[in-house]
């Protein structure tokens, strides 16, 4: 019999470590279960062993499946998702709680395995956790990357890129049908490569014998992919079992050594005019001259610039497709804003940026893509530095809280028929996107909003109203608005998976 159990040890041997961190996550739910049932958690769906509600939340559709349970729990609802605490808030009331209440409280953010690595240990803006770190590089992005007048010494990049955009989509329209998707993601791409590295992005061009484009969707997949690692931190060795950590360490090294080049670069290159100063230059020179209350790293100025770049890039195509695929399905309001624009712009065929405040429709219409279609439809995830109470419910320290902006943009007590594209509900009303009015937050708000904004909207707003101006647009023969393939890829930032087509037809012929 001894050797019999002798023999029953050694054959269940290697299987030992398994068993034990099985039964350690049954231990901790035990736990969890128990400490749960002692606060007053907000309402929360059943939850299977182990996993919790991560079965309820939707691999590829995480915005919508979380809008589907809040419909049934409640606009705050608690999921425990795998080992983490998680709360869900669905509407602008609470969403306010959440970001200008209790901001500070929930100014943190929780390390996520893949921004880690990606982010050289989280030290970039958008996923470094709250503290004096944070804060001096939030003080240095909007103080001298971000500022207005550094947004206003790149408006020659932005006038130069949006003719180019303009000049492609002629040469392309000669032939047929215009990839309008492929177009305004160069638009994108170029703007941002230009406005941080101070070089141009195209695909064929210099910098895409790293794969640059490659490396970007690698990154946006990385980043927003359902990674089951990151709900179990206590079994991180999944990461190495499921392939996540080779990815993440591939792509990091990827945009590593690209970096490297560019800042080299820019070492070897003679002092440019302040006006003409690209991101990396700034930060080259607040590290040189030690301007930072802070030193500043050659790593810490790569996760900046990687920041930058990545979000800034998907956020303006993301809205400029969005925008033109709603206003090719909606001619009424395509043609109130080309008649808008012509009334501001006349004959002159170069839209300018002092053109822009007075295109109110326009500004109406990028206010409704917003709506509809956020950028980033689910809010990076804030973490509770401490306990909390939000509408009366217990929020503990160390809970994640996640802000839907996809749903609160289709909350029916809000919006009047929210699944319309209606741009007019904007005109004559206050709600805007720079986080004050929580209705509509795309951006987020309060101490961990995109410092961005101003930027972003500049690129937007410019390219929209040149690309109405300039052409008329029309879905091919035989192809009807109802046609059209709208479904999303996901990612941290959702855009279409099949790119928009559409026929381009000159103002100016």
């Amino acid at each position: 019999m001894a050797l019999f159990l002798q023999w029953l040890i050694e054959a269940f041997k290697p299987l030992l470590p398994f068993a034990s961190i099985f039964i350690a996550a049954l231990l901790m739910k035990f736990v969890l279960k128990k400490n749960q049932r002692k606060k007053n958690l907000p309402p929360s769906p059943k939850t299977l062993p182990i996993i919790g509600n991560l079965h309820q939340v939707g691999i590829h559709n995480p915005h919508i499946a979380l809008h589907s349970q809040a419909q049934k729990y409640g606009p705050i609802m608690f999921l425990q998702l795998g080992e983490i605490p998680t709360v869900v808030i669905s509407s602008a009331r609470l969403a306010k709680e959440v970001l200008k209440t209790h901001d500070l409280v929930l100014a943190s953010r929780p390390q996520l395995f893949s921004a880690k690595y990606l982010f050289y240990d989280c030290s970039d803006i958008a996923f470094a956790p709250y503290g004096a770190y944070w804060r001096n590089v939030r003080k240095l992005c909007i103080l001298e990357l971000l500022s207005a007048k550094r947004v206003l010494s790149f408006s020659y990049v932005r006038e130069e890129e949006v003719a180019r955009l303009v000049s492609r989509i002629a040469e392309s329209s000669s032939s047929g049908i215009t990839n309008v998707s492929k177009i305004v993601g160069l638009y994108a791409n170029d703007v941002l490569c230009r406005v941080a590295l101070g070089r141009d992005f195209s695909q064929g061009g210099e910098y895409d014998q790293h794969g640059f484009q490659k490396m970007l969707d690698d990154y946006q997949a990385l980043l927003g992919g359902f990674s089951l690692g990151d709900y179990f931190p206590s079994m991180e060795f999944v990461h190495s079992l499921t392939g996540m950590k080779r990815r993440l360490l591939h792509t990091f090294r990827r945009f590593d050594e690209f970096f490297d080049e560019v800042i080299k670069e820019h070492q070897n290159s003679e002092g440019k005019q302040e006006e003409r100063k690209d991101l990396v230059d700034v930060l080259l020179d607040i590290q040189k001259n030690g301007s930072s209350d802070m030193p500043l790293t050659m790593d810490n100025i790569k996760a900046v610039i990687l920041d930058m770049f990545a979000a800034g890039t998907d956020t303006t195509f993301i809205t400029l497709d969005w925008a033109m695929t709603e206003l090719i399905m909606n001619p009424t309001a395509m043609a109130k804003a080309q008649a808008e624009i012509q009334n501001i712009v006349g004959e002159r065929r170069v839209v300018l940026e002092s053109d822009l405040p007075k295109l109110n429709y326009m500004k109406a219409i990028i206010k409704e893509v917003f709506r509809l279609h956020p950028p980033v439809p689910v809010l990076l995830p804030r973490e509770s530095m401490e306990d909390v109470i939000i509408d009366g419910y217990d929020i503990p320290a160390k809970t994640r809280i996640y802000v839907n902006a996809w749903a609160m943009g289709r909350d029916p007590e809000v919006w009047e028929n929210p699944e319309i594209f209606k741009p007019e509900r904007f005109m004559g009303s206050s709600i805007d996107f720079k986080g004050q009015e929580f209705e509509l937050i795309p951006f987020g708000a309060g101490r961990r909003s995109c410092p961005a904004i101003t930027f972003g909207i500049a690129t937007v707003e410019l390219a929209l109203a040149q690309l109405l101006h300039s052409f008329d647009w029309e879905l091919p023969p035989g192809v009807k608005a109802q046609d059209i393939d709208n479904t999303e890829a996901f990612g941290i930032s959702m855009h279409r998976v099949v790119p928009l087509h559409a026929i381009a037809k000159s103002h100016f012929l």
